[in-house]
C-alpha cells in the first residue's frame, strides 16, 4: 500500500483510477505501465494523493465479498424515556439495546461469529479480525481468545482492530486483502461495541451495544464487493482517552459540521467519482451514523434521498453500536435485498470509507434463514437502575461474603477445549454422553476411548432448578438450573437473560458464551444457558 502523507482534507482533488481501456493524458507509455501494474498486482489498483485518501479498485474476473452475516443483540431494551425520567430531564423517543452485566464486547463478538458461522465450517476459515473500541483486554490479543472459543484451527491469523469506530470497515478492507494474497480462504470479521455516556448525558441516550460479522470470500458470494475508497480526517469530535470509561467530545455543532456532515459527503462524492457512479446507480445508501439526523443531513449533501434510498438507521430500536453499527445496517439491508441490487455502504470515525456493493441470487436462500429482525425482536425490558448497576456507575454496599479465589492460568489453559470451546466427550463403545471430558466413560469404565463432543450449538431442556438470593451477583437472584441436552448429555448451568417468575421445568435452553468471574486482573470466560432465543 502506498503510504499516506499528511496534508489538509481541503487539498485539491486529486484521484487517478486507472481502468483498462481508458486513455491516459499524459501519453499511452503511462496507460501501458498502468496495465502492467495492475497485472501485477491481481487487478487490485491503489493510489493515494497528499491529501491522504486512498482508492482501492478490485477488477478482474475474481468474486470477492461476503459469503455470510451474523448479527447479535443483547436481549435487554432500556427506553430512553426511562433514563429521562429518572434524571427529571429531557425524554427521548425509542429504546436502546443493553448487554446484560453478564457480557462485554468478546462475549458479543463470540455471538455475532457464532450466528455468521452457522453453516459454514469454521476449520475452513483462515483469519479473524475482531472489530472494537471497547475490548476487554489492552495486552492480551482477543482475537486469539475468540478463536479459541469458536474453536478455530490453531494456524488461523488473528488480529484485534481497534481506535476508531471506522475499524469494522477497516477490517473488512483488509479481509478483501488478505482473501486477495492468500487466494482461496475466508476470513472473518466480527466487530463488537459497548460504548459508556456520562449519565444524563446525550451520549448515554445514543449509544447502544451490539455486534456483527462477515465472513469474507471468493466465488459464490451474497454480495459481492466491487470498489472501496477510504480517506482520513484528524479531528477531535468524539474521543476516549485509553485510562478512561467514557466516551468525550466537543460541542455538537462542532461534531457535527466540522465533522460527519462534512466529511461524509465529500468522500462519497469523491468515491462515486472514482468509480464512475452516481445516486441514482444505488438501490440503497447504508450511511452508519450516531443519529438520524446526521444521517439525513448527510444522505443529502451526497446527493441521496433519505427517505427512500438510505436503508434504516435502527437508532429506535437499538441505538448506536459503535464500530459494530455498519456492519449490522448491511446486513439489515441485505435482508431486505433482492438480486441485482446495488449498495453503497459508508462508515465515519476519523475519516470515511466507502464500498460499492452488488447483490447476488444466493441473498435469497439466506435471507430466508437468518433474518436481522428476528433478533431485533428477541428482547425483554430492564430498569435504568438495573442498568447502572451492571455497569458498575453506582456501589451499594457488598455482601459480607468470603473474597473470591483468584483464576488459575493453568487450569483455565488445561480446560481451553471444555471451558472456551465446549467440548464434552462421547464414549466410543457406549455412545455415552459427558461434560467435561471424561477419560474413564463413566457407564462402562472404557479409558482413552472417546470422540470430541461439541455442547455449544446443541439445545437442551431444564430438568431441575434453583434461584439462590445469596450468592454474590449483580442481577439477583443466581438462577442455576441442569439441563438434559439434545442427543444426551447433561450439565448444571447459570441461566441468564431470564425472567426468574418464568423459569419453569422443560423450558427450552440454548448455549451462550459469557463472563463468569474477574479476579486479579483476568477475566474469567465460561457457558451459561438461556431461554431460546
Amino acid at each position: 500500500m502506498v503510504p499516506r502523507q499528511h496534508g489538509s482534507i481541503q487539498g485539491p482533488q486529486v484521484h487517478r483510477v486507472y481502468r483498462r481501456n481508458s486513455k491516459d493524458p499524459r501519453g499511452q507509455g503511462h496507460a501501458k505501465r498502468a496495465e502492467r501494474k495492475r497485472s501485477h498486482l491481481q487487478g487490485v489498483c491503489k493510489e493515494a494523493d497528499h491529501t491522504g485518501r486512498i482508492t482501492i479498485e478490485f477488477f478482474g474476473g475474481i468474486m470477492l465479498g461476503i459469503k455470510s452475516y451474523g448479527v447479535y443483540f443483547p436481549y435487554y431494551r432500556l427506553k430512553r424515556g426511562d433514563i429521562g425520567q429518572f434524571w427529571a430531564s429531557y425524554q427521548l423517543p425509542g429504546e436502546k439495546a443493553v448487554a446484560n452485566f453478564d457480557e462485554d464486547t468478546l462475549t458479543m463478538a463470540v455471538e455475532a461469529s457464532r450466528s455468521c458461522l452457522k453453516e459454514e465450517n469454521a476449520k475452513d476459515v483462515a483469519a479473524l479480525f475482531v472489530a472494537s473500541t471497547t475490548l476487554p483486554y489492552a495486552e492480551k490479543q482477543n482475537a486469539a481468545l475468540a478463536a479459541a472459543v469458536l474453536d478455530l484451527p490453531d494456524n488461523a491469523f488473528t488480529l484485534d482492530v481497534g481506535g476508531t469506530l471506522r475499524s469494522g470497515t477497516n477490517a473488512v478492507a483488509l479481509a478483501m486483502n488478505c482473501v486477495k494474497a492468500l487466494g482461496p480462504s475466508k476470513v472473518l470479521v466480527c466487530a463488537s461495541d459497548m460504548r459508556l455516556g456520562m449519565p444524563n448525558g446525550s451520549r448515554e441516550l445514543e449509544f447502544g451495544d451490539g455486534a456483527a460479522a462477515m465472513l469474507i470470500g471468493e466465488g459464490d458470494v451474497l454480495a459481492s464487493i466491487d470498489a472501496s475508497y477510504s480517506m482520513y480526517n484528524e479531528l477531535y469530535d468524539v474521543y476516549r482517552p485509553a485510562n478512561q470509561r467514557f466516551v468525550r467530545s466537543w460541542e455538537d455543532r462542532f461534531v457535527r459540521e466540522a465533522g460527519y456532515t462534512r466529511v461524509v459527503p465529500m468522500a462519497v462524492k469523491q468515491a462515486l467519482a472514482s468509480f464512475g457512479l452516481t445516486p441514482a446507480d444505488f438501490a440503497k445508501a447504508v450511511f452508519s451514523a450516531p443519529n438520524p439526523t446526521y444521517l439525513a443531513a448527510a444522505a443529502k449533501l451526497a446527493g441521496f434521498d433519505p427517505k427512500t434510498q438510505c436503508s434504516d438507521p435502527l437508532w429506535a430500536s437499538l441505538g448506536y453500536l459503535g464500530s459494530a453499527h455498519s456492519l449490522a445496517l448491511l446486513a439489515a439491508t441485505l435482508d431486505q435485498s433482492s438480486p441485482g441490487d446495488r449498495l453503497l455502504w459508508v462508515n465515519y470515525g476519523d475519516g470515511c470509507d466507502v464500498m460499492a456493493l452488488t447483490v447476488t441470487k444466493a441473498i435469497e436462500d439466506y435471507k430466508q434463514k437468518q433474518t436481522v429482525m428476528r433478533m431485533m425482536n428477541s428482547k425483554g425490558y430492564t430498569t435504568y437502575q438495573r442498568y447502572l448497576r451492571w455497569r458498575e456507575l453506582v456501589h451499594p454496599e457488598p455482601p459480607m461474603r468470603p473474597k473470591t479465589e483468584p483464576a488459575s492460568a493453568p487450569a483455565l489453559h488445561r480446560d481451553r477445549l471444555s471451558g472456551l470451546a465446549l467440548y464434552g466427550s462421547k464414549c466410543k463403545k457406549c455412545g455415552t454422553v459427558q461434560y467435561p471430558i471424561q477419560r474413564i466413560c463413566m457407564e462402562c469404565r472404557a479409558k482413552d476411548d472417546y470422540d470430541l463432543y461439541p455442547f455449544a450449538d446443541k439445545h437442551g431442556r431444564i430438568t431441575t432448578f434453583s434461584h439462590d438470593n445469596l450468592a454474590v451477583s449483580l442481577d439477583p437472584p443466581t438462577t442455576l438450573a441442569a439441563v438434559d441436552f439434545d442427543g444426551g448429555g447433561r450439565m448444571m448451568l447459570d441461566l441468564t437473560d431470564r425472567d426468574p417468575s418464568a423459569v419453569s421445568i422443560n423450558m427450552p435452553v440454548e448455549m451462550t458464551f459469557r463472563k463468569f468471574r474477574f479476579t486479579e486482573g483476568v477475566q474469567v470466560y465460561w457457558w451459561k444457558s438461556r431461554p431460546v432465543r
